[in-house]
């Protein structure tokens, strides 16, 4: 059974091919990035697996007035398997981001270009190599006229690239009866070209911008002032003591440790002779998911109460992002070792479970109790110009789901 599933996905580049030519005609813009939506690539994606003979796709609308359709689309679709009360789940994202500057592109970024085992255009990795991955199984499996073990579900959601309110972090609220504990969920969404990263966890994250009021003045009379810019520089050189103060290290991530870094600085005044009475600076801090992130916060505030005595300014704090990290996913879970042995066995690989300094998706299963592992053979370039996607790998992560399913 599982070798018939296997030399049927090995004939399938042309299916692919054709897939992602349909997918990256349709850009899938969401209204944050100046687009209608997905309503149009999923009615397209509709269409193509009723070809299929797939079964009757399930909507999760989630309500948006701001596209034309009034909504975001979350398509699911479950093929029965023999233990109908199991269902191992592959999620990928309909949305795309704009191309940015055509220039940079050597072709039309909404018309798939094919070079030997690469195609190009906007999407064909972020993420419809994973689109298509899952649907290279399904097709299989209603080719084949084969029953698995469990049941087969895919997940076409909305609003990745924006955030997941109308998408993925919808579905988990909404969607009742649609997931249970003992499923299995993979989220093609982030990996290496080794194949190798098992993501299982993420840290937690917070960007924080930090005002800081004091007097204008010319700087002949620095008396007369207070200034900001000398201000602003003794807080920056306090945030590295967060490295001691969060110390811990968690051999999962790369760096294991927490980090906390200046990054953006607003510009302050136009001249030189002009002593600044307001500065804008950010932090940036990537935390390990064990501690709380409003912690973080009070010692940054202790710093600043620090400066403020020092130095005469007021200083004020707004939160750009805060997030803290879901549970991580055991790394005993069976979908991280069915993940893994699959791994092993397509692609002759070393793969470990990980964490990642940044979030995904998955986030919104594992706050649900759904352990979630995000995996994929990407060439790593989603977001840029000329993005690229391999078929050989697109059909090698569909080999890997198809033994997690059939394991």
């Amino acid at each position: 059974m599982l070798d018939d599933l296997l030399a049927f996905l090995d004939t399938q580049r042309d299916a692919v091919i054709d897939l992602q030519r349909e997918l990256t005609a349709i850009p899938a813009l969401g209204p944050d990035n100046g687009g209608p939506g997905e309503r149009e690539k999923a009615d397209r994606l509709k269409t193509l697996l009723a070809a299929m003979g797939l079964p009757e796709v399930r909507e999760i609308n989630a309500p948006d007035p701001r596209v034309p359709c009034g909504h975001r689309p979350n398509l699911a679709v479950v093929m029965p398997g023999a233990d109908t009360s199991r269902t191992f789940w592959v999620i990928s994202h309909l949305d795309v981001v704009p191309p940015g500057d055509r220039t940079l592109w050597r072709t039309d970024p909404y018309t798939l270009a094919v070079e030997d085992d690469l195609v190009y255009g906007r999407g064909v990795e972020d993420n419809q190599q994973a689109v298509v991955s899952s649907i290279l199984v399904a097709r299989a499996i209603a080719t084949q006229k084969l029953l698995p073990p469990i049941n087969y579900g895919m997940l076409f959601v909305a609003d990745e690239e924006t955030g997941s309110k109308y998408g993925l972090d919808y579905v988990a609220a909404h969607a009742d009866g649609l997931f249970t504990k003992d499923d299995l969920f993979l989220v093609p969404d982030f990996g290496l070209p080794t194949s190798e990263m098992v993501e299982v966890a993420e840290k937690s994250m917070l960007w924080l911008k930090i005002i800081i009021e004091g007097r204008q003045c010319h700087a002949s009379t620095p008396e007369q002032g207070i200034n900001t810019l000398s201000a602003a520089a003794l807080f920056i050189i306090k945030i590295p003591k967060l490295y001691d103060r969060f110390g811990d290290k968690n051999p999962l991530f790369h760096p294991a440790n927490s980090t906390f870094e200046p990054t953006k600085k607003e510009a302050n005044v136009e001249n030189v002779n002009t002593i600044p009475g307001r500065d804008v600076f950010y932090v940036d801090c990537r935390v390990l998911p064990h501690y709380n992130l409003d912690d973080v916060l009070a010692v940054i505030r202790e710093y600043g109460q620090e400066v403020e005595a020092a130095c005469g300014v007021t200083i004020s704090y707004e939160i750009i992002q805060k997030e803290q990290a879901a549970p991580a996913t055991d790394v005993d879970a069976p979908i991280v070792k069915r993940v893994m042995d699959g791994i092993r066995a397509v692609y002759n690989a070393s793969p470990k479970p990980m964490g990642i300094g940044g979030g995904t998706v998955a986030a919104y299963l594992r706050r649900h109790g759904y352990p979630a592992v995000v995996w994929a053979t990407l060439e790593h370039n989603a977001h840029q110009p000329n993005e690229r996607s391999s078929i050989a790998k697109t059909i090698g992560d569909a080999k890997v789901m198809t033994r997690v399913l059939f394991t």
